[in-house]
This record gives structure tokens, sequence and C-alpha cells, in this order.
């Protein structure tokens, strides 16, 4: 008889076991079919007006237009874009916490050892790029100079003389200048400053020969000729500058360009995210979209969420290889 109400008793708790899977799994399958029933958070790690901001806006819209619900944007800038990716690495993976990633938070500072709070392949999902974003080798209007050729020219005849400024240690623009060295064997003096408008300011003045960066900081100074374009550092011409040769056309294999793209916390569900990775590339395609972005001097993109899984860790493994070839450590910049 106790054997008999043993038995009984076990088949009972596996019955209601099963029958708690099959709710718990129910659950989950409505939730995906729903989702999003609310609005989404949106954490951009660099403050508002930066062109992270307008680009994680434009996403925004497209997912609020593509799948019926608000999508707030939470600018969380701080410690090289680090701070923010922490931030989205331990937000629940429900999909409604999403991160605008860049090159800064998941390659740049992980290939730097920095102390990170999260592991960028371990701890993210990667939904879709959305862009491209070249640096541009840019040197002072006075130096008489006008192409990449003459520039490594001018610097092999003054070894140590030139030097290049950047908006800190192992910035993109940094690495920028690091790979111009090592592709051409010319030697250049690192200052490294605390952020972009400063290296500008001594860039305009002479004070500084040469920089790296984006479009949109240096387009109204190359107009009055106090700054001048010498080259791109994406794989092609872009569209907003393409009377710009690339570097890579006299430094086979030379490539500075970052990245921002949709990521959300590690386990999320696979249909959420090829959900949300139909809408962004839907919106990515829109002509008022793509054109924003080339106004900006970006280069506009989508992908598959595996594609830009490899991105990230070819990314990884380039920036780690280099940091490492060059000896590039951390030191704290002159104010």
């Amino acid at each position: 008889m106790k054997k008999t109400l043993k038995t009984q008793a076990r088949l009972v708790a596996i019955t209601f076991g099963v029958l708690l899977i099959g709710c718990v799994s129910g659950y989950s399958v409505a939730a995906e079919l729903a989702y999003p029933s609310k609005p989404i958070r949106l954490i951009v790690p660099y403050p508002p007006g930066a062109g992270t901001d307008f680009t994680a806006r434009a996403l925004g819209e497209g997912i609020s237009q593509g799948l019926g619900q608000a999508v707030v944007i939470d600018n969380r800038p701080g410690a090289g874009a680090t701070l923010g990716h922490g931030l989205a690495a331990r937000a629940l993976a429900d999909g409604y916490t999403l991160l605008l990633a860049t090159t800064g938070g998941m390659v740049s500072g992980p290939a730097l050892g920095l102390s990170l709070s999260y592991d960028p392949i371990k701890d993210f999902s990667p939904i879709g790029l959305a862009t491209f974003v070249p640096y541009f080798l840019v040197v002072y209007g006075g130096l008489p100079v006008n192409s990449v050729e003459e520039l490594i020219a001018y610097a092999k005849a003054r070894p140590g003389q030139l030097n290049f400024g950047s908006p800190g240690t192992g910035t993109p623009n940094h690495v920028g200048g690091v790979l111009l060295m090592q592709l051409s064997g010319i030697d250049l003096m690192h200052i490294p400053y605390k952020g972009g408008g400063p290296v500008l300011t001594d860039l305009i003045s002479g004070q500084l020969q040469a920089t790296f960066a984006s479009l949109p900081q240096v387009l109204p100074h190359t107009a009055t000729h106090r700054l001048k374009l010498l080259g791109v550092g994406y794989t092609r011409r872009i569209k907003s500058a393409p009377e710009v040769p690339t570097i890579a056309e006299s430094l086979p294999g030379f490539n500075n360009t970052g990245w921002w793209g949709l990521v959300a916390p590690r386990s999320i569900s696979p249909q959420i995210i090829l959900k949300l990775n139909s809408t962004i590339n839907k919106s990515l395609m829109s002509p008022a979209v793509i054109q924003h972005f080339v106004n900006n001097g970006l280069e506009p993109t989508y992908s598959t969420p595996e594609k830009f899984a490899k991105v990230i860790a070819e990314d990884l493994q380039a920036w780690t290889l280099l940091v490492k070839k060059a000896n590039i450590q951390l030191k704290s910049s002159p104010p």
C-alpha cells in the first residue's frame, strides 16, 4: 500500500512538473509573440548631441514605427563608453534593454586591458550593425603636404620632429596614428589630450601637425583651408567625401574605422533578436536615414546578427594584437 502511495505521489509530482514547464514555456512563447508590450530602453554610452546619439534616435524611431512601442534613449556616458556597456550587460535579457554598442566599449577598451565589469563577447547578443565610422587623416593647413605619400616623405626626412594628437591614449584616433607609423615606417610623436576639441584647436594653430578625426569635426575647417584632409581610413572612398582617397590606396592594409550597432544582454530570445534585426534593417534602408548618416560623414550599413558578431570578434583580435605590438599603455593625458 505504501509503495502504491509513493508511486502515486511520484506520478503526481512528475505530472505537476510537466504542467509547470509547459506553463512556463507557454508563457515564454506568448511573451515573445507579444514583444514588445511596453517601452524599450536604449542605452547610449555617450552624451546627447554626439553622433552616437542621433544614430540611436534613428534606430529608436525605426523600432518604434516597426514594432509599435516607444523607445526611450538613456544616455550613459563615462569611462570611454565602458560605463554604458557595463549597465547594459547587467540588465535583464528580456528585450526591453538594448545598447548602442561602440568600438570604444566593445573593442578598444577590452584590447587595452581595462578592468571591465563585462566581457564584450560573452555578455552580449549582437543584433545588427547600424553604421561604420571612418576616421580621416587630417593635417595642419600650413603643412607643405597634400597627400598621404607627401606626408610620409616629409616625415621620413624629419624623424621624430612631427607630432600627432588624439582625444586620448588607446582611442581609434591614437590607434590610427600608430598604424600609420607601423605601415609606413615614419616616426611621429603622440600627444594625448582630454577630448577632441583641444586637439582641433592646437591642430588649427599649427601646434600639432596631424590627427585622425571624424568628418563632421573637421569639415568646416577644411573649407577655410586651415586643415587638410589627406585620406580616409575606410576600405573604400565614402559617399560624403568621394574626392578624398582612402589611406589604403597609399598604404595597403590600412583600416581605421569604428562602428556602432545594436546589441542586447546575453541570453535574449533568438526570436526577439530576429524581430529587432529585421526592424532596424528596414529602417536603415530608408533613403532619409541613409542621407542623414551620409551628411554626418558616416557609412550606413546593416547586417545579420552573425555578421555583426564576426565583426566584433575580428576587430577585438586585431586591436589586441596592435596594442600589444605597439606597447600602448594607458597614461594620464594633459589638461
